[in-house]
Protein backbone atom coordinates (compact mmCIF):
# COMPACT_ATOMS: atom_id res chain seq x y z
CA UNK A 1 0.00 0.00 0.00
CA UNK A 2 1.32 3.79 -0.40
CA UNK A 3 3.05 5.63 2.54
CA UNK A 4 2.76 8.54 0.49
CA UNK A 5 -1.04 9.80 -0.86
CA UNK A 6 -1.56 9.85 -4.21
CA UNK A 7 -4.50 11.77 -6.09
CA UNK A 8 -5.89 9.83 -9.58
CA UNK A 9 -6.56 12.19 -12.44
CA UNK A 10 -8.88 10.16 -15.08
CA UNK A 11 -8.35 9.55 -18.54
CA UNK A 12 -9.46 7.41 -21.53
CA UNK A 13 -7.99 6.20 -24.54
CA UNK A 14 -11.16 7.09 -26.84
CA UNK A 15 -11.01 3.81 -30.13
CA UNK A 16 -13.95 5.16 -32.29
CA UNK A 17 -14.72 2.38 -35.15
CA UNK A 18 -16.99 1.74 -38.39
CA UNK A 19 -17.72 -2.15 -37.10
CA UNK A 20 -18.00 -4.04 -33.51
CA UNK A 21 -14.74 -4.50 -32.05
CA UNK A 22 -14.06 -8.62 -32.01
CA UNK A 23 -13.89 -8.70 -28.46
CA UNK A 24 -13.98 -5.99 -25.26
CA UNK A 25 -10.58 -7.49 -22.88
CA UNK A 26 -7.18 -7.62 -23.65
CA UNK A 27 -4.92 -10.41 -21.71
CA UNK A 28 -2.32 -9.46 -18.98
CA UNK A 29 0.68 -9.48 -21.32
CA UNK A 30 -1.26 -7.02 -24.31
CA UNK A 31 -2.41 -4.75 -22.03
CA UNK A 32 1.00 -4.16 -20.54
CA UNK A 33 2.57 -3.77 -24.19
CA UNK A 34 -0.26 -1.17 -24.63
CA UNK A 35 0.48 0.62 -21.22
CA UNK A 36 4.16 0.85 -22.48
CA UNK A 37 2.84 2.80 -25.86
CA UNK A 38 0.18 5.44 -23.55
CA UNK A 39 2.62 6.01 -21.57
CA UNK A 40 4.94 7.13 -24.11
CA UNK A 41 2.20 9.40 -25.87
CA UNK A 42 1.13 10.74 -22.35
CA UNK A 43 4.96 11.97 -21.33
CA UNK A 44 5.35 13.21 -24.76
CA UNK A 45 1.93 15.09 -24.41
CA UNK A 46 2.69 15.89 -21.16
CA UNK A 47 6.19 15.57 -19.49
CA UNK A 48 5.14 15.73 -16.23
CA UNK A 49 3.69 13.03 -16.55
CA UNK A 50 6.50 10.85 -16.06
CA UNK A 51 6.28 11.58 -12.42
CA UNK A 52 3.10 10.13 -12.00
CA UNK A 53 1.91 6.44 -11.88
CA UNK A 54 -0.05 4.78 -15.13
CA UNK A 55 -2.51 2.63 -14.61
CA UNK A 56 -4.66 1.06 -17.30
CA UNK A 57 -7.19 -1.18 -17.26
CA UNK A 58 -6.73 -3.68 -20.57
CA UNK A 59 -10.99 -3.19 -21.18
CA UNK A 60 -12.96 -1.26 -23.49
CA UNK A 61 -16.54 0.15 -22.44
CA UNK A 62 -19.02 2.58 -23.47
CA UNK A 63 -19.13 5.53 -22.18
CA UNK A 64 -22.28 4.68 -20.02
CA UNK A 65 -20.30 1.97 -18.20
CA UNK A 66 -17.98 4.53 -17.30
CA UNK A 67 -20.17 7.91 -15.96
CA UNK A 68 -21.50 5.81 -13.13
CA UNK A 69 -22.15 7.10 -9.75
CA UNK A 70 -18.82 6.80 -7.72
CA UNK A 71 -17.06 6.11 -11.43
CA UNK A 72 -16.95 2.28 -10.02
CA UNK A 73 -14.33 1.57 -13.09
CA UNK A 74 -12.23 3.88 -12.34
CA UNK A 75 -12.62 3.61 -8.54
CA UNK A 76 -11.47 -0.40 -8.64
CA UNK A 77 -8.62 0.77 -11.06
CA UNK A 78 -7.28 2.91 -8.94
CA UNK A 79 -7.63 0.63 -5.85
CA UNK A 80 -5.66 -2.31 -7.69
CA UNK A 81 -2.88 0.02 -8.69
CA UNK A 82 -2.20 1.49 -5.18
CA UNK A 83 -1.40 -2.14 -4.03
CA UNK A 84 1.50 -2.23 -6.62
CA UNK A 85 4.55 -1.29 -5.07
CA UNK A 86 6.04 1.81 -6.62
CA UNK A 87 8.71 1.50 -8.81
CA UNK A 88 7.27 -1.66 -10.15
CA UNK A 89 7.07 -2.02 -13.75
CA UNK A 90 8.82 1.37 -14.54
CA UNK A 91 5.98 3.10 -12.55
CA UNK A 92 3.71 2.03 -15.13
CA UNK A 93 0.89 -0.90 -14.12
CA UNK A 94 -1.59 -2.88 -16.42
CA UNK A 95 -4.35 -4.87 -15.72
CA UNK A 96 -5.52 -7.85 -18.16
CA UNK A 97 -7.21 -10.86 -18.45
CA UNK A 98 -6.12 -14.37 -16.99
CA UNK A 99 -7.72 -16.79 -17.83
CA UNK A 100 -10.24 -15.33 -19.91
CA UNK A 101 -11.80 -12.51 -16.92
CA UNK A 102 -10.33 -9.19 -15.37
CA UNK A 103 -9.16 -9.00 -11.94
CA UNK A 104 -12.14 -7.08 -10.56
CA UNK A 105 -16.08 -7.42 -11.53
CA UNK A 106 -16.25 -3.70 -11.78
CA UNK A 107 -13.48 -4.23 -15.10
CA UNK A 108 -15.46 -6.59 -16.81
CA UNK A 109 -17.68 -4.40 -19.73
CA UNK A 110 -20.83 -5.88 -20.38
CA UNK A 111 -21.98 -7.19 -23.79
CA UNK A 112 -25.17 -5.63 -24.49
CA UNK A 113 -23.22 -2.56 -24.97
CA UNK A 114 -20.30 -4.01 -26.80
CA UNK A 115 -21.36 -2.10 -30.28
CA UNK A 116 -21.61 1.11 -29.23
CA UNK A 117 -19.88 3.43 -31.92
CA UNK A 118 -17.09 5.10 -29.48
CA UNK A 119 -14.95 2.24 -26.55
CA UNK A 120 -13.47 3.57 -24.16
CA UNK A 121 -10.09 2.35 -22.07
CA UNK A 122 -9.56 3.40 -18.64
CA UNK A 123 -6.50 4.96 -17.18
CA UNK A 124 -5.57 6.85 -14.02
CA UNK A 125 -2.52 8.87 -13.65
CA UNK A 126 -2.13 8.60 -9.82
CA UNK A 127 0.47 11.71 -8.91
CA UNK A 128 1.48 13.16 -5.41
CA UNK A 129 -0.89 15.75 -4.47
CA UNK A 130 2.23 18.27 -4.66
CA UNK A 131 1.87 17.29 -8.87
CA UNK A 132 -1.68 16.38 -9.28
CA UNK A 133 -2.94 20.19 -9.58
CA UNK A 134 -0.70 21.10 -12.15
CA UNK A 135 -0.35 18.23 -13.74
CA UNK A 136 -4.04 17.96 -14.18
CA UNK A 137 -4.38 21.59 -15.38
CA UNK A 138 -1.87 20.28 -18.26
CA UNK A 139 -3.77 17.41 -18.90
CA UNK A 140 -7.34 19.45 -19.26
CA UNK A 141 -5.27 21.45 -21.17
CA UNK A 142 -3.07 19.38 -23.68
CA UNK A 143 -5.40 16.26 -24.42
CA UNK A 144 -8.31 18.37 -25.40
CA UNK A 145 -6.02 20.48 -27.89
CA UNK A 146 -3.51 17.59 -28.83
CA UNK A 147 -4.62 14.12 -28.01
CA UNK A 148 -4.69 11.99 -30.85
CA UNK A 149 -2.87 8.83 -29.85
CA UNK A 150 0.59 8.06 -31.33
CA UNK A 151 0.91 6.06 -34.36
CA UNK A 152 2.90 3.43 -32.52
CA UNK A 153 -0.26 2.97 -29.91
CA UNK A 154 -2.80 3.19 -33.28
CA UNK A 155 -1.41 0.75 -35.14
CA UNK A 156 -0.35 -2.17 -32.32
CA UNK A 157 -4.33 -1.77 -31.75
CA UNK A 158 -5.00 -2.09 -35.24
CA UNK A 159 -3.14 -4.93 -35.12
CA UNK A 160 -4.44 -6.25 -32.04
CA UNK A 161 -7.49 -5.81 -32.46
CA UNK A 162 -7.79 -6.41 -36.13
CA UNK A 163 -10.24 -3.78 -37.01
CA UNK A 164 -9.68 -0.79 -38.93
CA UNK A 165 -10.15 2.50 -36.62
CA UNK A 166 -11.25 5.76 -37.46
CA UNK A 167 -10.19 7.80 -34.53
CA UNK A 168 -7.33 6.86 -31.40
CA UNK A 169 -7.24 9.84 -28.95
CA UNK A 170 -6.71 10.53 -25.47
CA UNK A 171 -9.02 12.23 -23.05
CA UNK A 172 -9.98 13.32 -19.66
CA UNK A 173 -12.93 12.32 -17.72
CA UNK A 174 -14.14 16.21 -17.75
CA UNK A 175 -13.78 16.30 -21.77
CA UNK A 176 -15.97 12.66 -21.52
CA UNK A 177 -18.72 14.51 -19.42
CA UNK A 178 -18.78 17.36 -21.84
CA UNK A 179 -18.68 15.22 -24.80
CA UNK A 180 -21.61 13.26 -23.52
CA UNK A 181 -23.61 16.15 -22.09
CA UNK A 182 -23.42 17.58 -26.09
CA UNK A 183 -24.63 14.07 -27.35
CA UNK A 184 -27.32 14.19 -24.71
CA UNK A 185 -28.53 17.87 -25.83
CA UNK A 186 -28.15 17.14 -29.16
CA UNK A 187 -30.79 14.69 -28.97
CA UNK A 188 -33.41 16.80 -26.65
CA UNK A 189 -32.16 14.95 -23.85
CA UNK A 190 -30.54 17.73 -21.81
CA UNK A 191 -33.13 17.19 -18.85
CA UNK A 192 -31.25 13.97 -18.29
CA UNK A 193 -28.07 15.37 -18.63
CA UNK A 194 -28.91 18.00 -15.99
CA UNK A 195 -29.95 14.66 -13.10
CA UNK A 196 -27.16 12.58 -14.47
CA UNK A 197 -24.48 15.50 -13.80
CA UNK A 198 -25.66 15.88 -10.19
CA UNK A 199 -25.42 12.00 -9.71
CA UNK A 200 -22.18 11.86 -11.59
CA UNK A 201 -20.49 15.31 -9.32
CA UNK A 202 -22.56 16.31 -6.73
CA UNK A 203 -24.37 13.53 -5.21
CA UNK A 204 -24.67 14.86 -2.34
CA UNK A 205 -26.87 17.42 -3.18
CA UNK A 206 -30.69 17.08 -4.83
CA UNK A 207 -31.36 18.32 -8.48
CA UNK A 208 -35.04 19.33 -9.74
CA UNK A 209 -36.00 19.53 -13.26
CA UNK A 210 -38.32 19.15 -16.27
CA UNK A 211 -38.58 17.00 -19.05
CA UNK A 212 -39.14 18.32 -22.00
CA UNK A 213 -43.08 17.29 -22.31
CA UNK A 214 -42.95 19.14 -18.45
CA UNK A 215 -43.27 15.96 -16.73
CA UNK A 216 -41.13 17.03 -13.08
CA UNK A 217 -38.23 15.11 -12.22
CA UNK A 218 -35.47 15.25 -9.18
CA UNK A 219 -32.86 13.40 -8.55
CA UNK A 220 -32.07 12.37 -4.73
CA UNK A 221 -30.80 10.00 -2.26
CA UNK A 222 -29.13 8.05 -5.62
CA UNK A 223 -32.01 7.60 -7.89
CA UNK A 224 -34.17 9.84 -10.01
CA UNK A 225 -37.84 10.58 -8.68
CA UNK A 226 -40.29 11.72 -11.20
CA UNK A 227 -44.11 12.44 -10.71
CA UNK A 228 -46.75 9.39 -11.60
CA UNK A 229 -47.75 10.09 -15.37
CA UNK A 230 -51.43 9.70 -14.06
CA UNK A 231 -51.10 12.27 -11.47
CA UNK A 232 -49.36 14.48 -14.47
CA UNK A 233 -51.77 13.66 -16.80
CA UNK A 234 -54.70 15.47 -14.24
CA UNK A 235 -52.71 18.70 -14.29
CA UNK A 236 -52.22 18.91 -18.01
CA UNK A 237 -54.23 21.42 -20.24
CA UNK A 238 -52.89 20.20 -23.36
CA UNK A 239 -56.21 19.60 -25.70
CA UNK A 240 -55.47 15.79 -26.89
CA UNK A 241 -54.29 14.43 -23.37
CA UNK A 242 -54.13 11.08 -24.55
CA UNK A 243 -51.74 12.06 -27.04
CA UNK A 244 -49.79 14.13 -24.06
CA UNK A 245 -50.07 11.50 -21.92
CA UNK A 246 -48.58 8.88 -24.80
CA UNK A 247 -45.81 11.42 -25.64
CA UNK A 248 -44.73 11.47 -21.90
CA UNK A 249 -44.93 8.11 -21.41
CA UNK A 250 -42.42 7.85 -24.84
CA UNK A 251 -40.21 9.84 -23.08
CA UNK A 252 -39.90 8.52 -19.52
CA UNK A 253 -38.93 5.28 -21.74
CA UNK A 254 -36.30 6.70 -22.83
CA UNK A 255 -35.00 8.34 -19.47
CA UNK A 256 -35.41 5.21 -17.82
CA UNK A 257 -33.27 3.38 -20.54
CA UNK A 258 -30.69 5.39 -20.20
CA UNK A 259 -30.60 6.19 -16.85
CA UNK A 260 -30.23 2.44 -15.85
CA UNK A 261 -27.61 2.24 -18.18
CA UNK A 262 -25.67 4.88 -16.24
CA UNK A 263 -26.52 3.01 -13.13
CA UNK A 264 -29.47 5.21 -11.60
CA UNK A 265 -32.61 3.85 -10.92
CA UNK A 266 -36.31 5.76 -11.29
CA UNK A 267 -39.50 5.82 -9.19
CA UNK A 268 -42.24 7.49 -8.77
CA UNK A 269 -42.57 10.34 -6.15
CA UNK A 270 -44.90 9.22 -3.66
CA UNK A 271 -47.71 11.66 -2.96
CA UNK A 272 -50.57 11.65 -0.17
CA UNK A 273 -49.18 8.22 1.08
CA UNK A 274 -49.72 6.46 -2.24
CA UNK A 275 -47.40 3.71 -2.16
CA UNK A 276 -45.53 3.44 -5.24
CA UNK A 277 -42.70 1.09 -6.30
CA UNK A 278 -40.27 0.32 -9.22
CA UNK A 279 -38.83 -3.33 -10.16
CA UNK A 280 -38.25 -5.12 -13.24
CA UNK A 281 -38.52 -2.36 -15.51
CA UNK A 282 -42.13 -0.66 -14.55
CA UNK A 283 -43.39 2.13 -12.24
CA UNK A 284 -46.53 0.97 -10.34
CA UNK A 285 -48.84 3.09 -7.95
CA UNK A 286 -51.58 1.43 -5.64
CA UNK A 287 -54.33 4.09 -5.38
CA UNK A 288 -56.82 2.57 -3.14
CA UNK A 289 -57.64 -1.55 -2.01
CA UNK A 290 -60.31 -3.93 -3.78
CA UNK A 291 -63.77 -3.33 -2.12
CA UNK A 292 -65.91 -6.04 -1.60
CA UNK A 293 -68.97 -4.06 -2.57
CA UNK A 294 -68.13 -3.27 -6.40
CA UNK A 295 -67.82 -6.01 -8.77
CA UNK A 296 -64.36 -8.06 -9.04
CA UNK A 297 -61.00 -5.92 -10.19
CA UNK A 298 -59.99 -6.50 -13.91
CA UNK A 299 -57.23 -5.37 -15.43
CA UNK A 300 -57.23 -3.09 -18.88
CA UNK A 301 -54.40 -2.04 -21.10
CA UNK A 302 -54.23 1.49 -22.24
CA UNK A 303 -52.65 1.23 -25.90
CA UNK A 304 -51.17 4.05 -28.38
CA UNK A 305 -50.07 3.77 -31.69
CA UNK A 306 -46.12 2.60 -32.17
CA UNK A 307 -45.81 2.47 -28.37
CA UNK A 308 -47.79 -0.52 -27.23
CA UNK A 309 -49.28 -0.72 -23.75
CA UNK A 310 -48.22 2.69 -22.08
CA UNK A 311 -50.41 1.77 -18.93
CA UNK A 312 -52.10 -0.92 -16.56
CA UNK A 313 -54.84 0.21 -14.87
CA UNK A 314 -57.06 -1.97 -12.23
CA UNK A 315 -60.19 -0.87 -11.54
CA UNK A 316 -63.59 -2.55 -10.39
CA UNK A 317 -67.33 -1.30 -11.41
CA UNK A 318 -70.12 -0.56 -9.05
CA UNK A 319 -73.23 0.59 -8.89
CA UNK A 320 -74.85 2.70 -12.51
CA UNK A 321 -71.35 0.52 -14.05
CA UNK A 322 -68.89 3.43 -12.24
CA UNK A 323 -65.42 2.36 -12.43
CA UNK A 324 -63.07 2.46 -9.23
CA UNK A 325 -59.59 2.85 -10.64
CA UNK A 326 -57.29 0.56 -7.72
CA UNK A 327 -53.43 0.89 -9.33
CA UNK A 328 -52.27 1.90 -12.55
CA UNK A 329 -48.64 0.25 -13.59
CA UNK A 330 -46.20 1.45 -16.65
CA UNK A 331 -44.09 -0.53 -18.51
CA UNK A 332 -41.15 1.21 -19.16
CA UNK A 333 -39.63 -1.64 -20.98
CA UNK A 334 -41.10 -4.51 -23.37
CA UNK A 335 -40.66 -7.08 -21.14
CA UNK A 336 -41.37 -5.36 -17.97
CA UNK A 337 -45.32 -5.85 -19.65
CA UNK A 338 -45.48 -9.75 -18.11
CA UNK A 339 -43.79 -8.91 -14.71
CA UNK A 340 -46.19 -6.02 -13.88
CA UNK A 341 -49.45 -8.10 -14.92
CA UNK A 342 -48.55 -10.87 -12.47
CA UNK A 343 -47.45 -8.76 -9.99
CA UNK A 344 -51.23 -6.91 -10.27
CA UNK A 345 -52.87 -10.20 -10.26
CA UNK A 346 -50.85 -11.62 -7.39
CA UNK A 347 -51.72 -8.38 -5.25
CA UNK A 348 -55.30 -7.81 -5.79
CA UNK A 349 -56.57 -11.94 -6.42
CA UNK A 350 -57.60 -11.52 -9.87
CA UNK A 351 -56.83 -13.40 -13.31
CA UNK A 352 -54.04 -12.20 -15.06
CA UNK A 353 -56.51 -11.66 -18.39
CA UNK A 354 -55.52 -8.29 -19.71
CA UNK A 355 -58.47 -6.13 -21.55
CA UNK A 356 -57.05 -4.22 -24.71
CA UNK A 357 -58.47 -1.01 -25.20
CA UNK A 358 -56.57 -0.05 -28.34
CA UNK A 359 -56.57 3.44 -27.16
CA UNK A 360 -55.79 5.46 -23.90
CA UNK A 361 -59.15 5.70 -22.10
CA UNK A 362 -59.51 8.69 -20.58
CA UNK A 363 -62.66 9.30 -17.73
CA UNK A 364 -64.75 12.44 -18.22
CA UNK A 365 -62.69 14.47 -16.26
CA UNK A 366 -59.90 13.65 -18.20
CA UNK A 367 -57.96 11.31 -15.44
CA UNK A 368 -56.18 7.79 -16.75
CA UNK A 369 -59.17 5.55 -15.94
CA UNK A 370 -61.24 2.52 -17.10
CA UNK A 371 -64.68 2.09 -19.12
CA UNK A 372 -67.64 2.37 -16.80
CA UNK A 373 -69.42 -0.53 -19.04
CA UNK A 374 -68.31 -4.17 -19.06
CA UNK A 375 -65.44 -5.27 -20.78
CA UNK A 376 -66.23 -8.49 -22.91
Amino acid sequence: MESTPLEALPVVLAIETGAPLPRATLTRDEAAELAAHVAADLQSLVPAATDARLALAGALFDPVELLRPGFPVWATLDELARRVPRGHLENVVAFGTHEGRMPAQPLEPEAIYADGPMRLLPISLLAPETLAATLGEQLEVELVGRGEAGQRTADWLIRTLGVPLEHVRYLSRNDLLALTCVQYEHVNLAPLWTLMEAALLTPYREEATLSARGVPLRYADGGVLVQSPAQWLASNREEDRAHAFAGAIFELRQYAALLEAHGLPMRLVPVDGVPTEAQDGYLLETLAAADPGYDAPRLVAHEAAGLGVVAVTVAQRGDGGLARVLAHGYPLQPQALGPLVTTLAERFDLAPDLHALGRIHLDAAGRLGAPDTPLH
